[in-house]
């Protein structure tokens, strides 16, 4: 399953953001933990001898001087950065860099005292991520202590010629990138190198062992044994598996309804709502989301049309209260409340795993939905 987004440039050469199915093609050695799940296990007693990490020269880090905004920081320069810096790309909404953050927080706050400087490249998806107070209040809510650059014309991405969230790139004491990373997972490659970044650069009394992460909620590892349902768009320029009786109507309000059955990765809609390219929106009270899935978690990215108000909602899982099976952002009745523009984690069911159908009616009109993701 896909442990990171991808965007790409259109012909407009505007950014066209896109998440698109990938598959992992590599499984890291014996005793190391899958790509994208937790680095737990590589957490080790006591100390251990950095190994040495090929790290060539990819070129210079470009500048961040285009940032649109500067948050945790005054806009940072060459001479002010460190010897050592880490930049993550990231979008606060993103699934995939929601369940790297703990490692990149625990680097900040362990290598911080040797040289280390990490900076947040926040470059938007959706247009809620374009507003700097959502994006100050994510910062706050999710511990984002370090510097962060918005990136809302997408200058550094473009810059970088990124094409992911998240991306990692070590940049050395002399301003050049040595390394990167896309995705989720390689905890351990990735801190070995931020290591001899620092031993590079004249760090002393570097504290060699490996950080413990102990991830919870949404920042958990993704159970990849089990997932079988990869992210889907609801807008309809990149929707699959849309199975309403009649299709969608682009950019046009229709009453819509559930099939009698759905199957596997198959979503349908009923009530009256406006399916719109990046998003559907709903217009009249009591509309409804079904989905067939395969995972431990069902997150979905939510906003509001009117970013004053709240929306209320019920979620039901095989047709009943899910229990014990509920996400953090509702309760066991399935009773929550979208009430701001974000990734809501709707579903977390125990063992086993097996197919589920999930429903989510609103209570009232007015909500914005974006993307299902899973892990």
């Amino acid at each position: 399953m896909p442990s990171f987004h991808v965007g790409e440039e259109d012909m407009s050469d505007r950014v066209h953001i896109d998440r698109r199915h990938f598959l992992h093609t590599a499984v890291l050695t014996a005793g190391v933990t899958r790509l994208g799940r937790a680095a737990s296990a590589y957490a080790q007693a006591g100390k251990t001898k950095a190994a040495a990490v090929p790290l060539s020269v990819e070129g210079q880090m470009p500048s961040l001087g285009r940032a649109t905004e500067w948050l945790n920081s005054k806009p940072l320069t060459p001479a002010d950065r460190g010897k050592v810096v880490l930049i993550d790309f990231w979008t606060y909404s993103c699934i995939n860099w929601r369940r790297s953050l703990p490692y990149v927080r625990a680097w900040a706050d362990k290598y911080e005292g040797q040289g280390l400087v990490v900076i947040g490249v926040h470059t938007p998806e959706f247009g809620f991520e374009k507003n700097v107070v959502n994006v100050r209040q994510a910062v706050r809510e999710m511990a984002v202590h370090y510097p962060v650059a918005m990136d809302n014309n997408y200058a550094i991405w473009r810059a970088f010629k990124n094409q992911y969230w998240p991306a990692l790139y070590f940049v050395d004491g002399q301003g050049r990138i040595r390394h990167h990373q896309f995705g989720e997972g390689e905890y351990e490659q990735s801190e070995l190198a931020i290591q001899q970044l620092l031993v590079e650069a004249g760090a002393g009394g570097l504290n060699q062992g490996l950080v413990s992460v102990d991830a919870v909620g949404a920042e958990a590892p993704a159970d990849w044994k089990e997932l079988k349902s990869s992210e889907n768009y609801v807008g309809y320029e990149r929707t699959q598996g849309f199975a309403s009786p009649g299709g969608a109507l682009p950019d046009d309000r229709r009453a819509y309804a559930l099939p009698q059955t759905l199957k596997l990765n198959q979503w349908a809609l009923a009530g009256d709502w406006t399916m719109e390219k990046q998003a559907i929106v709903l217009n009249k009270k009591n509309g409804r989301i079904a989905y067939r899935f395969h995972a431990r978690d069902l997150h979905l990215v939510m906003g509001l049309v009117d970013p004053r108000g709240s929306v209320q909602f019920r979620v039901l899982i095989d047709g009943i209260a899910p229990g014990a099976a509920h996400g953090i952002d509702l309760n066991d009745q399935g009773n929550g409340s979208v009430t701001e523009p974000r990734m809501y984690q709707l579903v977390r069911q125990p063992q086993p795993i097996v197919d589920r159908s999930f429903e989510i009616e609103f209570l009232d009109s007015g909500v914005e939905a974006f993307s299902f993701t899973f892990g």
